[in-house]
């Protein structure tokens, strides 16, 4: 396990029209972690949870937490991991979160108040678009995973293309002056200088839209 609290998140897809997939998303209270944000299903890891392993406990929590917040009830053996996020030093609450997609079950929606006030299936890219707007308040790890779903235009497309690469790692790096968040790959990322031509894995989020480099 690692040092700091384990979390998951699962992302549930479903195929939508003029082909796109949609992506179940919840809004947070105005409290609490994310508060008024809209974000995946998902929370820290219970002692219910564990397992032998860390990804089989993160998978337990993910499908967990989903089933409370959305009643939306999913099989383990379904989650393809996306994504693993460690936070930046300067956040006071860290998680190390791990990201899952999954084909969304059928059933019907059904919140938990406490832990969500809305839901909405969308489309990645009119997330995107309305949160360019101001429209849609999202965090930097849900975005970026938005942005990464936009090339599938079915579920199936989107879980056989994540299930045959291994899973990202975004150990975040901020750097407050530039309002940047810095991954691996990034020429900044260990405190070197910009070069024109440099290698970039940043997402700018000073003003919207936010605009996010990987080359």
């Amino acid at each position: 396990m690692t040092e700091i609290p384990v979390a998951a998140t699962l992302v549930l897809v479903r195929d939508g029209h003029a082909g796109a997939i949609e992506v179940l998303l919840l809004q947070r209270p105005d409290r609490g972690s994310f508060p008024g944000g809209w974000v995946f299903p998902g929370g820290r890891v219970e002692p219910v949870d564990e397992a032998a392993d860390e990804e089989t406990t993160a998978r337990n929590a993910a499908v967990r937490e989903t089933a409370e917040e959305s009643a939306l009830v999913v099989d383990p053996q379904s989650l393809v991991p996306l994504s693993q996020w460690i936070p930046p030093e300067q956040l006071a609450t860290k998680f190390h979160t791990w990201f899952f997609v999954a084909r969304a079950p059928e059933g019907e929606l059904r919140l938990q108040q406490a832990e969500a006030i809305d839901a909405t299936w969308i489309r990645p890219a009119d997330a995107l678009k309305r949160h360019g707007k101001g429209d849609l308040r999202l965090f930097p790890p849900t975005w970026v995973t938005l942005d990464t779903l936009l090339p599938f235009p079915t579920v199936d497309a989107a879980l056989t293309a994540i299930a045959g690469r291994e899973p990202q790692r975004y150990a975040t790096k901020q750097d407050p002056a530039r309002a940047l968040a810095i991954w691996e790959g990034d020429e900044a990322y260990d405190g070197g200088a910009d070069s024109e031509e440099g290698p970039r894995h940043r997402l700018h989020v000073g003003a919207l839209p936010w605009r996010f480099e990987h080359r």
